[in-house]
């Protein structure tokens, strides 16, 4: 079984439904961060550019029916003006309407069908909507790895009905990457661990640890460990009820599994608010909650990235949202980024949020488009949208 790149497909005079993640943030109705959009800008040019009638097709939010103010118009003129071609908005994804105007295009054009989500069959997988969405069509391509963990209409059931079928280009990147950390990676391999809650991440520990040489553990989820250790952690976010799992895995640490290393300077406030008072502090206070690493931490998780040779990150090691308590996660990112021979994969979501706009982010090996989809395929599960485009 094998995935066909788009390059491998036949695409002129083809009417293309292309399946891409252009679920980007909205303010005021405008674009704030066009960067899912940018990612799939090289499939829809080698689309079009390889005389294919584009049906381009996403979702945007989560609407559970028809809402003006989650239309993708800010993403078709978007297109429009990065493709230096007009790309018309349909009114909907299917119907009689929609047919029409794909049918008078020519080949080298494209135009962005409505939001798939204004449709509840779309996240059913009904049979008959995908059906229409695949109507007129001759090929798929599937580009968006971002929702590849969802049996959706346009990702899993027009397959039923579109046997032609490859992977945008932006797809077979996110897969190359993480193949490269998941299928006999250059050792030794460290992972980077953060986010809010130890629960979400158990799946992904227990995957990785008889994987990798070591796992760096920041973000809220740091302190369920260290209290499972009777470290005083303040009015810290802990998960009273995954102590007695944090405790087996600190156990295991560094016997049968990876070794796992822990914060021991944190950055502390009262409150996790812009603007609060903060110190930097070895012992949490009774009144304080810890919402970032400390400088000393920074310091000890690069010594040990500067012996490995593959790195993953998922999670961010702080409450990144607030700039006061993003500085532990982008100074290990920077450090990270400049290190000499490293393999880095980044993980999307609030990993890729984190780390991204930072001026040195390029320098990365891989910054992932995909949240969920990402933690998942980490977790060794099978994702849906990638099986389907198996052949």
């Amino acid at each position: 079984m094998r995935i066909v790149p788009i390059n491998e497909l036949e695409l002129k005079n083809q009417t293309v439904l292309l399946r891409c993640d252009l679920n980007v943030p909205l303010a005021a109705g405008k674009i704030s961060d066009p960067a899912r959009i940018d990612a799939s800008l090289d499939t829809i040019r080698y689309a079009i550019t390889h005389g294919a009638i584009a049906a381009i097709c996403s979702h945007l939010g989560r609407p559970k029916e028809r809402m003006p103010e989650l239309s993708l118009k800010p993403v078709a003129e978007y297109l429009s003006a990065a493709l230096s071609h007009k790309v018309a908005l349909a009114p909907d994804c299917i119907g009689d309407i929609t047919g029409r105007m794909i049918s008078v295009l020519k080949p080298g054009e494209a135009i962005l069908l409505e939001n798939l989500r204004f449709h509840p069959e779309e996240e059913a997988n009904d049979r008959d909507f995908a059906h229409e969405l695949a109507r007129g069509k001759t090929v798929y391509v599937d580009d968006a790895f971002g929702v590849a963990h969802r049996a959706h209409a346009s990702i899993v059931g027009v397959t039923r009905f579109l046997t032609n079928r490859g992977a945008g280009l932006l797809m077979m990147r996110e897969l190359e990457a993480l193949r490269s950390v998941t299928e006999n990676p250059e050792r030794p391999m460290a992972a980077i661990l953060g986010g809010a809650k130890v629960s979400d991440k158990i799946p992904l520990i227990k995957h990785l640890m008889e994987r990798v040489d070591t796992i760096l553990i920041g973000g809220a989820m740091a302190y369920t460990f260290l209290r499972a250790q009777d470290v005083p952690v303040g009015k810290s976010h802990v998960e009273e009820d995954q102590l007695e799992l944090a405790r087996d895995l600190l156990a295991a640490s560094g016997k049968t599994g990876a070794r796992i290393v822990l914060p021991r300077d944190h950055v502390v406030a009262s409150v996790a608010e812009a603007g609060a008072q903060t110190e930097t502090v070895t012992e949490i206070p009774p009144s304080m909650m810890g919402l970032d690493i400390g400088p000393e931490t920074v310091k000890d998780f690069v010594a040990e990235l500067t012996r490995v040779k593959t790195v993953v990150w998922n999670g961010p090691l702080g409450f990144f949202e607030i700039p006061e308590f993003a500085r532990g996660t982008l100074a290990l990112g920077e450090a990270l980024a400049y290190l000499e021979g490293v393999r880095t994969v980044i993980g999307g979501g609030d990993t890729a949020a984190a780390l991204s706009h930072a001026p040195w982010a390029a320098r990365f090996t891989h910054i992932s488009t995909g949240g969920g989809a990402t933690l998942e395929y980490l977790e060794g599960r099978e994702l849906p949208g990638v099986k389907a485009l198996e052949r």
